[in-house]
Order: C-alpha cells, then sequence, then structure tokens
C-alpha cells in the first residue's frame, strides 16, 4: 500500500498526480533496511522540492516516511517517492506550493541484469536536471525502441552528444580502460555519483560517431546499479568487460545509509 504522509494514500488525494503529472520524485533500492547514498536522494528531494513548488521539505520527515513504509522488511526491495500538491489546479501551477509525499515499495530484482541492446533516438529530457514525473517523451522513446526490437533508448541531442537514457545514465570504456561519462545536459543521479566518487573517471562530450571505438558501455540507476549494454544500434559493445566487473564491485562495496 502506498503510503502519503505516512498515512494509507486516499485516491482523491492523488488526483492532482494523475491529472497533471506534475511532481517530482527519487527511487532507491534498500538491502537489508541500508539505501547506498540515502543523503543524496534526500538531498535531491529538497533541491527538486524547492525546483518544482517553490517550498521547503523536510528531509528528516522523508526519512521516516520511507522507514515506516519498508517496515520490517530484511530483504532487497525498491522504494519510490514522489512529491505531489493534491490541491494543484492545471490553471494555477504557480499557487501549488504544498509538498506531500508519496512512497510506494515494490520488490527489487536481482542483480545484475542481463545486458541491454539500445538504440540512439534524437531526444532531450525536459528541465534535465530535475527527477520529474513528466516521463511520457522519454517513455514514448522508450516504446518506440522496443517496437523496433530493441531494450531501450539512448538519447542523443541535436548536436550528435549522447546523453542518458529514459531513466538512467550511461557511461562507456574507452580504448585505454577508463570511464567516460558524457557531458551533457543530464540528470545528475545518485549511481552515477557515488560510481564517480568510487572509481576514477573522465567527463566528455561522446559523439554517436564515436561508439565504435568504445570497448564497453553500461547503463546506472538505483536499482539496476551497474547494468552492461551489451550494443547500441548495430556496434556491438564487451558486455563481460573487466572494468565493468570492476565497477560492479566498488559499487556494490559502498556502504548503505540506515534508514
Amino acid at each position: 500500500m502506498a503510503l502519503l504522509n505516512g498515512h494509507p494514500a486516499d485516491p482523491d488525494a492523488l488526483r492532482a498526480l494523475a491529472l497533471t503529472n506534475y511532481g517530482h520524485f527519487t527511487t532507491m533500492r534498500v538491502d537489508g533496511r541500508r539505501v547506498r547514498g540515502l543523503s543524496r536522494h534526500l538531498e535531491r528531494l529538497v533541491r527538486d522540492c524547492r525546483t518544482v513548488f517553490g517550498a521547503e521539505l523536510d528531509p528528516a520527515a522523508v526519512r521516516g516516511y520511507v522507514s515506516e513504509a519498508v517496515g520490517d522488511r530484511t530483504g532487497a526491495c525498491v522504494v519510490r517517492v514522489t512529491v505531489l500538491d493534491p490541491g494543484l489546479d492545471i490553471g494555477r501551477p504557480a499557487a501549488a506550493d504544498d509538498p506531500h509525499v508519496l512512497v510506494g515499495v515494490r520488490p527489487a530484482a536481482p542483480l545484475p541484469l542481463p545486458p541491454l541492446r539500445v538504440a540512439t533516438v534524437r531526444h532531450q529530457r525536459e528541465v534535465a536536471s530535475v527527477k520529474h514525473t513528466g516521463l511520457f517523451g522519454s517513455l514514448y522513446r522508450r516504446r518506440g525502441a522496443q517496437r523496433a526490437g530493441f531494450d531501450d533508448a539512448l538519447f542523443v541531442g541535436p548536436d550528435g552528444l549522447v546523453s542518458e537514457g529514459p531513466t538512467w545514465n550511461v557511461g562507456f570504456v574507452a580504448a585505454d580502460g577508463g570511464v567516460v561519462w558524457p557531458r551533457a545536459d543530464v540528470l545528475p543521479g545518485v549511481t552515477m555519483g557515488l560510481l564517480r566518487d568510487a572509481h576514477g573517471h573522465l567527463v566528455a562530450p561522446v559523439a554517436v560517431g564515436q561508439l565504435p571505438s568504445m570497448r564497453a558501455a553500461f547503463a546506472t540507476n538505483t536499482a539496476i546499479g551497474v547494468r552492461a549494454i551489451g550494443a547500441v544500434d548495430e556496434v556491438r559493445l564487451d558486455a563481460a568487460h573487466p572494468v565493468l566487473v570492476t565497477l560492479r564491485e566498488r559499487y556494490e562495496a559502498v556502504r548503505g545509509e540506515r534508514l
């Protein structure tokens, strides 16, 4: 059951989110009541709440809501925390300044997941720095890629530079074994941030034309950890590259913060 401000969510209170899709969220994997990068998730929610609603969010309260929703689960689960204003009027979004916290819990998939085959598509998420609930454009491109026989989409800007996936950041392993993160207007992912802290890397523009020179690629978010990308369009990549193994090991070694 989803909880809204720590209480069972009233469907009427969720109407604004369903009808307007205006809000922001973060998703975190909980293992044994610990979350890698919990402080970063809370910081994101506070930062995005200022952007989306012009209001302050109490991170201690959010942490309490998440802890209550997880309950006595000791295994792995995925928690989504969505911030919305139930009183939002589509005609006056500027008046929406009363953030409520919706927490939902779902089972976590066992890791690592199988490699992805992705298709490059031209797309740029709106307000890319915010993890907002406006997912139509991203999911529409994911759907198109899947209908074309791929697993997912990889976004490319009008400048021909790679940016991110619909719900994940992307990184590459260059010919010299170095990790390269695309310099682009992307969501600052929590998992990406933890990996950058744990492993040497370069942030640089990555053009579509450079992909054949890359040795490996991977997708990252809290639910998938480090997931290999086996192919981008017709470019084959090494899904078992040793650097990917090292990245997974270093990410798994990050100690989670207790709820």
